[in-house]
């Protein structure tokens, strides 16, 4: 009996101490983007694609295992859930401040969109937007497109920081930054302005 039950606790340290070093939560980049693609569409008035819930991981049970492999795998859920969900996580976007944010960059949207059509305004490589061309900008709006460009900034690095804020992870600021940017750009319509490696291109 103490030589099977020997290997057995072996095992389960081996496991645990598995458990242990896994621990780490890594930045979810697929939820981000999900996220991010709802944020944009919402602020650019885009009708979102037929997105389904991607269903719920089940875990193969079979007939006959062992007692301490299902033992373990509780053990390792309880330990690892941040691990464990981490193929079909999601990012929080329903916060009061984000919704604020992007409610609010929704209501300028319609006054930069003609700016982002003439190419006179265009994104970023860091998920803001810029003046790209001043000479497309009629003289007496420019003041207003200055204006405009510098209220949308300050939203969008408002964005990005309550999203990680929210998610409890303040260090995903810079990835959810790259993430938008990123998106940003894949969601652009034809003609808009984007800036990659260091030029304009036109999308």
């Amino acid at each position: 009996m103490h030589k099977v039950v020997l290997p057995c606790k072996l095992a389960l340290a081996s496991l645990l101490f598995a458990a242990c070093v896994t621990i780490n939560v890594y930045f979810p980049a697929a939820a981000a983007e999900k996220a991010a693609d709802q944020i944009i569409d919402q602020v650019t008035g885009s009708s979102p694609g037929a997105a389904g819930k991607t269903p719920p991981q089940t875990r193969n049970d079979p007939q006959g295992g062992s007692l301490l492999a299902t033992f373990a795998a509780a053990i390792l859920d309880a330990l690892v859930p941040a691990a464990h969900a981490q193929g079909n996580a999601n990012l929080d976007i329903e916060s009061p401040e984000i919704r604020a944010i992007a409610a609010s960059m929704s209501q300028r949207f319609p006054q930069l969109e003609k700016y982002f059509t003439s190419g006179a305004v265009g994104l970023t490589a860091n998920g803001l937007i810029d003046i790209r061309d001043q000479g497309a900008v009629p003289l007496p709006e420019r003041a207003a497109v200055k204006r405009l460009v510098a209220e949308d900034n300050t939203d969008r690095a408002a964005l990005y920081a309550a999203i990680a804020k929210a998610n409890g992870h303040p260090e995903w600021e810079a990835d959810i930054r790259q993430t938008f940017a990123r998106r940003w750009v894949a969601r652009a319509r034809p003609g808009w302005y984007y800036q990659e490696g260091g030029a304009w291109k036109q999308k």
